[in-house]
């Protein structure tokens, strides 16, 4: 296939290098158990990011997304895709199969066209809005070229048999170097055609998909390593039957995003967002810390719930932030209307309403936070956190139901 851009595919963004020099990282890394301590990895400020990073990260394994199956991962595994953290690289780290690296590597002499990796994602759906392939670090071992293709399973095809099927679909055109594939594989759609790549870089790409997807694949042509995958986007999440359901609006499973923050020196706002209580203080929103603040001000992040919806339960939890969790919280929404739901800005500008009044806050605590008399059942689309004066918090869940 013509390697050359096709003008009428998605275009590349800006590509940005990752910074010869290196700076040092305490991000976590699964592995860090088995590494020395000088684990280095490049300065994120230096990097381009395209806009459409500030959405849901869909194959983000914090969303539980998972990787089914791989034609090959003897050097470097495929689940090293999703991994949320950035790559890292451990100068003079061999193992048995050779070089240690943080990211999905294959064998050398591919006899097919292509190797891949086939995902769920671990949303519902999603609606694709941009691509993101990181070769950071593999330089002389990057893929040269990749393309990215979805499929939509209903989830009456459920669990383990809707996999199943996904992975017959994906074994079907295993060596069809078409872009398309051929008889089953025509169920699949390419989101990004054929695209180069280079050395240890960040290489984006804006998509226009109104589809959605529940599952990806990515081809690597012929065969080397990729650190990171992101497929940046829109939830599409199934939502209960019976209305009166009450369901986490803000979690980003059910398409709640992080829209704007005051700061996110430490921890990004995205966080507060994911399932479960993580892993360590380095999966929350943490801030610097402030000088000369007056009493009430404070960090903020604002969040677009999921969908419209009549707020019943709000918790704030501080789980691992321990010298570092704020003196209080306070939180407050509005309602933008169902025409101004889906606009980024649409909450700039507006009056927010008071929905929990200043609550002192501790260590390691899931705060139940007591909702202010006459907002129970009201409709919100936006609710803002503050923290005073600042510190971290690892969770921000809002409950109700959808409207």
């Amino acid at each position: 296939m013509d390697q050359n851009l096709d003008p009428s595919l998605p275009q590349p963004l800006t590509l940005s290098s990752h910074p010869p020099t290196p700076s040092t990282s305490t991000l976590p890394n699964p592995l860090s158990k088995l590494l020395p301590s000088s684990i280095t990895s490049p300065d994120p400020q230096s990097l381009t990011t395209p806009p459409f990073t500030s959405q849901t990260n869909l194959t983000s394994s914090s969303l539980s997304s998972t990787i089914l199956s791989c034609s090959d991962e003897f050097f470097a595994p495929a689940s090293s895709l999703l991994l949320p953290t950035p790559p890292v690289f451990k100068p003079g780290l061999y193992v048995d199969t050779g070089k240690w690296m943080d990211g999905w590597e294959t064998r050398r002499h591919n006899p097919n066209p292509f190797d891949w990796v086939l995902i769920r994602l671990g949303v519902a759906a999603g609606k694709v809005r941009g691509v993101e392939v990181d070769t950071a670090y593999f330089d002389g071992n990057h893929a040269p070229a990749v393309s990215v293709e979805g499929v939509y399973l209903p989830h009456k095809v459920g669990g383990e048999g809707r996999d199943e099927v996904v992975k017959g679909m994906a074994t079907a055109t295993a060596t069809s170097d078409d872009g398309e594939g051929e008889g089953k594989g025509k169920a699949w759609r390419v989101l990004l055609g054929r695209k180069e790549c280079g050395p240890s870089a960040r290489h984006t790409w804006a998509v226009e998909n109104d589809t959605p997807i529940t599952h990806v694949r990515l081809r690597m042509y012929p065969d080397g390593g990729i650190a990171r995958f992101r497929l940046y986007g829109t939830v599409v999440p199934v939502w209960p039957e019976d209305p009166s359901t009450q369901i986490e609006l803000s979690a980003a499973k059910m398409g709640g995003v992080a829209v704007q923050c005051s700061d996110e020196h430490f921890g990004g706002m995205t966080n507060l967002l994911l399932p479960g209580r993580g892993l360590d203080m380095g999966d929350g929103w943490e801030t610097k810390r402030s000088r000369g603040r007056r009493r009430g001000e404070g960090d903020w992040a604002v969040v677009r719930l999921g969908a419209r919806g009549k707020v019943g339960r709000v918790v704030v939890d501080t789980m691992h932030f321990r010298g570092n969790f704020p003196r209080a919280v306070r939180v407050e929404g509005m309602d933008v209307g169902e025409e101004g739901w889906g606009e980024e800005a649409s909450w700039k500008g507006r009056q927010w309403l008071e929905v929990v009044g200043e609550r002192e806050m501790k260590a390691d605590e899931e705060a139940e936070c007591e909702i202010v008399d006459g907002v129970k059942g009201r409709v919100f689309s936006h609710l803002r956190l503050t923290m005073m004066p600042d510190g971290g918090v690892k969770r921000f869940r809002v409950f109700g139901t959808r409207v």
